[in-house]
């Protein structure tokens, strides 16, 4: 608990402990946090609770700061679990108290509790008065990143309530921008864009305009996750304009999983033809296998052109080539170049999957879109790969 402003205080959870997010979906290496305000005025409004197993710490820590019946609102900004969790348990002691959320978030609410509260739906433009010339307005946040979000702008201390945008999983005990490694900070920004926000970067862009066009002074932007931006606003705003803009920097990434080390080496040689044309190049090797696959999607969010290679398995491609194809045709990227390699024995099966999955997700591919390499690669496919890799640099270029 820490006071954000002198009317707003921090209620939410620190989870220095948290490695994995969405299930076994997300890596969080750095922990997260669960953040929940209480703004103190006239009128008293919690905004957002925490996830399920810190339900019990939430409620009585929220007891040391207040009176739980002098809480005139509560408002539900997201109803994804771990934003939502305690207002079963609070809703029990205070049962009366009105809920303000969209109206998909009632929908999402009782779709996780079974609970008929006393909701309030709100739109973008409503305005809650909880004080002498203070009030909390309202902006609708459709699919940033799912229907019923919301964000709130308390005006008496100029704070943006964020919900998911501009979040991060990353924990400190600080708190805020100016306190933490600010490349560490980016770097969580961009993993947490890439893995949740990316799909949605449409949105990302008209929502920004329509902040800018409502033309309130933003001091402090609080979001959902982790810390808050108070003296980098101006560039978290720059940083999401950027990524929603079909983003890329001057990357490569190859991402491949081997049984044998056959397609590994392909791996190996086609970077090795990249480099010959292209030494100024980030490139970037994963095995999908035994890398972090919210690490990877990162890598290739910034990438403006990946390779992808797998042996063929059972007339397929491996596992972890799968699942992470899947997740790039979940994120929708635009602008991005590929190419496909891969090893095999009996028939070349797994470029051809490969070559249609990277189609699915709307790669630009190069032409011939793919490599292969039967059993172990000798001198002839390994110099064919180097080429392949020339080749792939140039369509780059």
């Amino acid at each position: 608990m820490f006071k954000i402003t002198d009317k707003i205080e921090f209620v939410g959870k620190i989870d220095w402990q948290l490695r994995k997010f969405h299930g076994e979906q997300l890596s969080t290496n750095k922990g997260s946090s669960y953040n929940a305000f209480l703004i103190k005025s006239e009128k008293n409004v919690l905004i957002d609770t925490v996830w399920r197993p810190f339900v019990s710490e939430f409620i009585d820590n929220l007891k040391k700061e207040i009176d739980l019946n002098k809480i005139d609102y509560i408002v539900a900004l997201h109803a994804e679990p771990d934003h939502s969790s305690a207002l079963p348990d609070l809703l029990e002691l205070i049962p009366d108290t009105p809920v303000y959320c969209t109206a998909n978030g009632i929908k999402s609410l009782k779709g996780y509790y079974h609970k008929d509260w006393n909701f309030v739906t709100v739109k973008t433009g409503d305005v809650l008065k909880i004080g002498n010339n203070e009030n909390i307005t309202f902006i609708e946040i459709p699919m940033l990143h799912w229907p019923d979000q919301m964000m709130a702008y308390y005006n008496a201390d100029n704070v943006l309530f964020s919900s998911d945008a501009f979040g991060q999983h990353y924990s400190s005990e600080f708190m805020f921008d100016d306190k933490v490694d600010m490349y560490e900070l980016l770097s969580e920004a961009l993993k947490y864009y890439a893995n949740i926000v990316a799909p949605y970067s449409v949105k990302v862009t008209q929502k920004l305009k329509e902040l800018q066009g409502l033309n309130i002074p933003i001091k402090c932007i609080a979001p959902a996750h982790g810390v808050l931006w108070k003296n980098n606003i101006n560039i978290i705003l720059e940083k999401y304009a950027a990524w929603a803009n079909s983003y890329q920097e001057n990357q490569i990434t190859i991402i491949y999983d081997s049984k044998y080390g056959s397609t590994r080496r392909m791996a190996e040689s086609i970077a090795e033809g990249i480099r010959n044309k292209t030494p100024d190049v980030n490139l970037k090797l994963f095995n999908a296998a035994t890398s972090d696959s919210s690490d990877i999607v990162m890598e290739v969010f910034k990438s403006k052109a990946i390779l992808v290679g797998s042996s063929t398995y059972n007339s397929g491609i491996l596992n972890s080539i799968a699942g992470i194809l899947e997740e790039f045709k979940g994120m929708k990227m635009k602008n991005k170049k590929a190419a496909a390699f891969g090893s095999y024995g009996w028939a070349p099966m797994a470029t051809k999957i490969l070559t249609n999955l990277l189609k699915e997700c709307s790669f630009i591919l190069m032409d011939p879109s793919a490599i292969n390499a039967a059993w172990n690669p000798n001198s002839e496919d390994i110099a064919k790969c180097i080429e392949f890799g020339e080749n792939f640099a140039e369509f780059v270029r």
